[in-house]
């Protein structure tokens, strides 16, 4: 978002008075532009001094404008006309010789043709031959030599500026009417005309926004050349520039749009109060300022995201080990269960040598004790066989239950699927899940 400022005329701070001492002050100061007043007819001995501006200006890169005469009658009568286009082809030519890169023209009275359509086809047709005028004066290959800046830049822009009185050709729509129809001019927005006129108009940084955008819209432009001061004014009328901290128009608000939402704008400001320099700083450090809040805002927010973030992997952080110990607590339980199923198996190996030892021991009573009836026998013999069925049974469903347990899953979510599963078939699975997390709970 290039913004160039700049006073209009030579700076009052400046120990000499011509045109070269004062580009060479307005550097020192930091700003970027000036803009030449002629407030009359350019004198003939005024061109060695712009000559002179011009070819510094080239050399340093340094912005030149100018500003045409302010009494104009561009709607006056045949006399009244000749006089301003005499005072305009003077303007033409001093823009040439400093290396002008725009000049500000007034329009004057709606005189006898009054507002409307007619007046604005007259000022368009009127402005269309000082465009042209301006390219003959650009393309004039002999003053090459003399004049650089003509060979390699292109001619002037004509601006046409807004008034500030209700009396006055100038309004914002019919300038920007005019600039729509006619190639090589541009609008010169006053802003203090304009907040004047329009009855203090200009107060927010929306209100300006809205204003950057309706010549947009209407002319595609993102270059803007502006005026900007401090304004008294009365009835929709200006009466005279005042300094900026002195008036209603402040110029806190276009600096906060201009940082905010104008990055896509190149604009010129040049300043039209009486302190000159002063009050071209003192919008200079409004920009500044508004800046430095624009830095420190987002540094904030910044700094709120790494917190919130950091925030957010501590979370996720504590969460992981929540999982992790989880993990462990359930493969504690699954060696509790198969240390118990491998207990049961050995029981059962246990109560089977009993059995084993019971049957022989009841085979050789039945030996000794041959006499007895064979009842009696039968009845030794059908019993051991049945305890012998039932230790075989046991070691059975022991083995079986080792094989399940050492198939069991290690992760949290595997125990609690098989832990529904065993809910769903039967209460007794149940009981053993609760006995199991019991015993668990014994070795700790």
């Amino acid at each position: 978002m290039p913004v160039r400022l700049g006073p209009a005329g030579v700076p009052l701070s400046c120990k000499g008075r011509t045109i070269v001492e004062g580009i060479d002050d307005i550097i020192a100061l930091g700003l970027d532009t000036m803009e030449v007043q002629t407030v009359r007819l350019v004198a003939p001995n005024h061109f060695d001094q712009f000559w002179q501006a011009g070819v510094l200006a080239n050399k340093a890169n340094f912005e030149m404008n100018i500003h045409g005469p302010y009494y104009a009658e561009l709607l006056g009568n045949s006399s009244q006309r000749a006089r301003s286009f005499a005072k305009m082809e003077s303007a033409l030519q001093a823009g040439k010789v400093l290396n002008a890169r725009h000049i500000t023209c007034h329009v004057g009275h709606y005189g006898e043709t009054g507002r409307g359509k007619e007046a604005n086809e007259q000022i368009a047709n009127i402005f269309a031959g000082v465009v042209d005028r301006a390219n003959q004066l650009w393309g004039d290959g002999e003053e090459y030599p003399a004049f650089p800046w003509l060979e390699d830049g292109t001619p002037m822009k004509i601006g046409i500026e807004t008034s500030g009185r209700q009396e006055l050709w100038g309004s914002l729509e019919e300038v920007l009417e005019v600039v729509n129809h006619v190639e090589g001019t541009i609008p010169v927005i006053n802003m203090a005309h304009i907040h004047a006129r329009g009855h203090g108009r200009l107060k927010t940084s929306e209100d300006y926004g809205e204003l950057f955008d309706l010549v947009r819209e209407t002319i595609g432009t993102k270059t803007f050349y502006c005026h900007f001061s401090g304004i008294e004014h009365r009835s929709g009328n200006a009466l005279h520039y005042t300094q900026i901290k002195k008036s209603d128009l402040n110029f806190d608000p276009i600096a906060e749009f201009l940082v905010e939402d104008g990055e896509w704008l190149d604009v010129t400001i040049i300043s039209d109060s009486p302190l000159l320099e002063h009050d071209a700083m003192f919008m200079y450090q409004s920009i500044e300022k508004c800046r430095h809040r624009q830095l420190e805002r987002k540094a904030r927010d910044e700094r709120q995201k790494n917190v919130v973030s950091h925030a957010g992997m501590e979370k996720s952080g504590a969460e992981n080990d929540e999982n992790a110990d989880s993990d462990a607590e359930m493969s504690e339980q699954e060696k509790t269960e198969l240390i118990a199923a491998e207990d049961a198996v050995v029981q059962a190996e246990k109560d089977g040598a009993v059995n084993e030892e019971t049957e022989g021991e009841a085979e050789t009573e039945g030996e000794a004790e041959s006499e007895g009836g064979s009842e009696s026998e039968g009845g030794s013999e059908s019993e051991a066989e049945a305890e012998s069925a039932s230790s075989d049974e046991q070691a059975k469903q022991a083995k079986e239950a080792t094989k399940k347990t050492q198939k069991k899953p290690t992760k949290a979510k595997k125990a609690k699927a098989s832990a529904t599963t065993d809910s769903t078939t039967g209460t007794d699975d149940e009981d053993d899940l609760f006995n199991s997390e019991n015993d668990d709970d014994d070795l700790f």
